[in-house]
């Protein structure tokens, strides 16, 4: 009798959880061009009152970092588990640059996942993914991606609808990546990036906008404490107040419909900063990003994890809180069916499972074991940009691979044109740039061996030194693994060039 009462139970509680009675409502919340700079990542000088409250009320990850510091190719890593070199999405999907996804990666997309799960997904803001077949919502809801307020405003009717199914809310904006102009009234010869603020100190609509002095911001050590640089990241700054504005009418809104209750809210960056050396580059500034994750029924609150994650552990966590993760397989409980391709299209290889896995085992722990390596894989940017590079990366040591080594190493035209990388670029190669020369950020080795855990700047490559000849082979061994793991194009370039 015993038996058959918890037999019964555990169908109805499987059943509950097959209906969304009980599978909590998911928000991605992801920003442009973020690195974790933030109140509840130790900068006092920024203004981010709500993601603070997030992460005292959530998990906030200190090791959590982007496959690629890429928009399109980035995004296609958070919505498909995969990186990018595996899925096809090697750069920028928009106008020229043309790139896509496989479409076999449908079997194990995010977006398509999830409504197979049962849920209502909806995206908002940036989107800059391809093909449509692939990373398909069933709504698309308007909103200036710029204002992160008045997107968070139209998603009311959305928290509000009376549903059995429960919602996916994938909500992008496009702050704080560069854009809008410049700050005409700057006095400086050259003129910092508004960072999509309003000119001549005008606010966005509905927000309470947080200027910033110059004077008063921390410079992060990659980059030049100059006068063109702290009124950079004294705009940057301000676009991430704006976002933060936006987050906090978020979670209004769901206290307001009683869903916060019952929602999970993921709060990442597609990426780090951009400012040459963060944005397009494998360096840390480039790939570390904050992460923040709320989730309704853990075990504690205000959670500090040093587990290092990345971007490929998203789709799989995201099904894991949806119910349709399989975690023996790490992959998705149901694969999806691949459209049919034209003759002679490339639909890529079939997919099963994912690269990375569900952290939300470990949302409660601060030190979990067996979370300590990470890969990274860049390829391009924009088109023009081909300059592949290939990372691993755990606690003590970091390889980067520039496979292209011999040639310059090509720059975002946004980024080209930052008022602190021109003003440098001006004095020389030998001007300083952060812990580098001007000179040596554009003309790289084909190895860099940095040990991470007491030189976190990258300052000082170690891999031309004897002393760490056979560390340089372990980690070159290391990478290959990676690489093959996760069918990698680029491991044919160990055997030539």
């Amino acid at each position: 009798m015993r038996l058959f009462s918890f037999t019964l139970l555990l169908a109805l509680v499987c059943s509950a959880h097959a209906d969304g009675s009980t599978r909590p409502n998911i928000i991605l919340f992801v920003t442009d061009d973020q690195s974790p700079i933030a109140g509840c990542y130790g900068s006092p000088d920024i203004k981010t009152p709500h993601l603070d409250s997030l992460a005292a009320e959530g998990t906030r990850f200190t090791n959590a970092f982007a496959t690629t510091a890429s928009c399109s190719a980035s995004r296609s890593v958070i919505l498909s588990g995969l990186h990018n070199h595996c899925n096809g999405q090697y750069g920028h999907t928009h106008a020229f640059h043309k790139f896509s996804t496989f479409p076999s990666v449908a079997a194990v997309s995010l977006p398509l996942q999830m409504k197979q799960a049962g849920y209502r997904t909806a995206q908002i803001g940036k989107y800059h993914v391809a093909p449509v077949s692939v990373f398909e919502f069933e709504h698309r809801l308007p909103g200036n991606a710029r204002n992160a307020r008045l997107m968070a405003e139209n998603c009311r009717e959305l928290f509000s609808e009376k549903s059995d199914r429960p919602f996916f809310l994938y909500f992008c904006t496009s702050d704080p990546h560069r854009g809008g102009g410049i700050d005409r009234t700057s006095n400086l010869k050259f003129k910092p990036d508004l960072f999509g603020n309003r000119p001549n100190r005008e606010s966005h609509k509905g927000i309470n906008e947080v200027f910033y002095d110059p004077a008063k911001v921390k410079i992060p050590a990659f980059l030049p404490d100059t006068p063109e640089c702290r009124a950079e990241i004294a705009q940057y700054h301000q676009s991430c107040s704006r976002i933060d504005q936006g987050l906090g009418h978020l979670v209004t809104l769901l206290k307001e419909s009683g869903q916060w209750d019952n929602t999970a809210l993921i709060f990442t960056a597609d990426h780090g900063i951009a400012f040459p050396g963060g944005k397009t580059t494998v360096y840390e500034a480039g790939l570390q990003v904050p992460f923040v994750v709320r989730h309704p029924g853990a075990e504690k609150k205000g959670v500090v994890n040093n587990a290092m994650i990345s971007h490929v552990d998203i789709t799989p966590s995201i099904l894991d809180l949806a119910g349709a993760y399989d975690s023996k397989n790490r992959g998705p409980k149901q694969l999806l069916p691949v459209p049919k391709v034209p003759a002679g299209e490339n639909a890529g290889k079939p997919v099963k499972s994912y690269h990375g896995r569900s952290w939300v085992p470990i949302l409660s722990e601060a030190s979990p074991k067996g979370w300590d390596e990470i890969g990274a894989s860049h390829t391009f940017h924009e088109i023009q940009m081909y300059y592949p590079m290939r990372v691993v990366r755990d606690r003590k040591y970091k390889l980067i691979w520039n496979i292209a080594w011999r040639q310059p190493y090509p720059f975002a035209s946004d980024l080209w044109a930052a008022s602190t990388w021109q003003a440098q670029y001006a004095k020389g190669p030998e001007a300083k740039y952060g812990q580098r020369t001007v000179d040596s950020y554009i003309n790289r080795p084909q190895f860099e061996l940095y040990d991470i855990s007491s030189d976190p700047s990258e300052a000082r490559n170690l891999a031309g030194d004897p002393a760490f000849a056979t560390v340089l082979t372990n980690y070159q061994s290391k990478l290959k693994a990676m690489q093959k793991r996760t069918d990698d194009p680029w491991i044919m370039k160990w055997r030539y060039e």
